[in-house]
């Protein structure tokens, strides 16, 4: 460790006591190796140490699935020799989490990284994100080398820009040499020795490496402890922010009103505002309500907008970004984005609207991967939710007085067209 001030185990410990825990205290600043260990100070939990850990933490994956980190931990051991990788190709638009965690705190993943592969006792980790993150990664990974800080070598594998680039199989496929397109596989890819991590569970990793499962569990719920990085949509521009889960849903999203809250990401759920005030921020509460943390987005939509036309402008974009690979895919989601812009627009017809549902209901769990799942799920809570604005288009009226689309999509976006677009 030549060359690397000494981490101050007081100052680490303070600086672990409240929020953030994930992100430097000062917005902005981005943690170098040295600021990085007076922070948080050294790792103690490793290897089976480090799995009783994780199980005690009741740590749960933050790429939206939620799934208990030691389970897939202790079945990624199982396979013997597995292949790790951190994913931190995060292709959701509405969703910044992920990127800021790596610009800012790049070190927590790596550590985080470095334990899941030491701990299942890989031979190989990955760290699989987009081109625009690679150059701060690169730099972390050399301030690493040249103080010989971690015992497994990690490899930087590059994410086309694609929706579904950062699915478990397409990921799997693209660090092997393919496409970053989903594979029609019944296993999970645990089972074929590959353990996936999102980039947030293994930055929580190190810190419960570092701290403990008690202090883990001093935020958060009984069930869903810790806290979760979110992406705000809620007027001006987006920001990420830390927050405990269990709070009230109204203080996370902190605005006094809305006309509606998408929950989740794209793959999400439409909330009415009037069932807001009464939510918490957790799985639990949101299940009831058909909704999920997902992808950590909190989007609220602003009166004078029109939910109808943010929904049909998401869905073309999540139709045209399927793999087309399979039936509700190649041919459904297009079909119900079709369906969504008449609805968006004046006087749709009749059957339009029952069109839509029935294909939502014919495209579900019928894919090769979740993609058609979540677009239906997304377009049917729209459906719900925005009932009142349906039937005025229907008159030939809208409610909205701002045509400014709310929701984002990528800069420049144009539909992939060749193959190799998803390499």
């Amino acid at each position: 460790m030549t060359g690397v001030k000494s981490a101050v185990g007081g100052a680490a410990r303070q600086a672990a006591a409240g929020l953030p825990r994930l992100l430097p205290p000062v917005p902005g600043d981005a943690e170098d190796l040295n600021a990085h260990l007076t922070r948080h100070g050294r790792l103690r939990y490793h290897g089976t140490a480090l799995l009783h850990a994780v199980k005690a933490a009741g740590l749960t994956g933050r790429g939206g699935a939620a799934f208990p980190t030691h389970v897939k931990l202790t079945a990624a051991k199982a396979a013997g020799r597995p292949v790790v990788v951190a994913n931190g190709a995060e292709s959701e638009p509405a969703s910044e989490k992920d990127a800021a965690l790596l610009y800012h705190a790049p070190h927590l993943v790596l550590d985080g990284l470095v334990l899941a592969a030491e701990a299942v006792g890989a031979g190989r980790a990955y760290l699989y994100l987009h081109a625009g993150h690679a150059g701060r990664i690169q730099q972390a990974l050399t301030e690493r080398r040249r103080v010989r800080l971690d015992a497994v070598a990690i490899t930087v594998a590059e994410a086309p820009a694609r929706f579904l680039a950062g699915q478990e199989t397409a990921l799997v496929s693209r660090i092997s040499g393919g496409p970053a397109l989903p594979t029609f596989d019944s296993r999970r890819v645990t089972e074929r020795g590959i353990l996936v991590q999102n980039v947030e569970t293994l930055a929580h990793l190190a810190l419960i490496s570092r701290y403990g499962p008690d202090w883990f569990r001093e935020r958060g719920t009984r069930d869903e402890p810790g806290t979760m990085l979110l992406t705000l949509h809620a007027g001006g521009r987006p920001r990420v922010t830390e927050q405990p889960i269990g709070v009230p849903l109204s203080a996370a999203l902190g605005v006094p009103d809305a006309a509606a809250v998408l929950v989740g990401g794209y793959h999400g759920t439409w909330l009415p505002a009037a069932a807001v005030p009464a939510l918490t921020l957790d799985n639990a509460a949101l299940r009831r309500h058909g909704a999920s943390l997902g992808a950590g987005v909190l989007a609220a939509l602003p009166h004078g907008s029109c939910g109808l036309v943010e929904t049909a402008r998401v869905t073309r974009y999540l139709a045209a970004e399927s793999a087309g690979q399979c039936g509700p895919c190649l041919n459904g989601l297009p079909r119900i984005a079709a369906a969504l812009a008449e609805l968006a627009g004046p006087r749709p017809r009749r059957s339009t609207l029952h069109d839509v549902e029935r294909w939502a209901g014919l495209v579900t769990g019928r894919g090769a991967c979740h993609h058609p799942d979540g677009t239906a799920r997304f377009v049917r809570s729209a459906l719900t939710v925005f009932g009142a604005e349906l039937k005025r288009h229907a008159s030939g009226e809208c409610t909205a007085t701002d045509r400014e689309p709310v929701l984002p999509l990528p800069p420049g976006y144009a539909a992939p067209t060749t193959d190799e677009e998803w390499r």
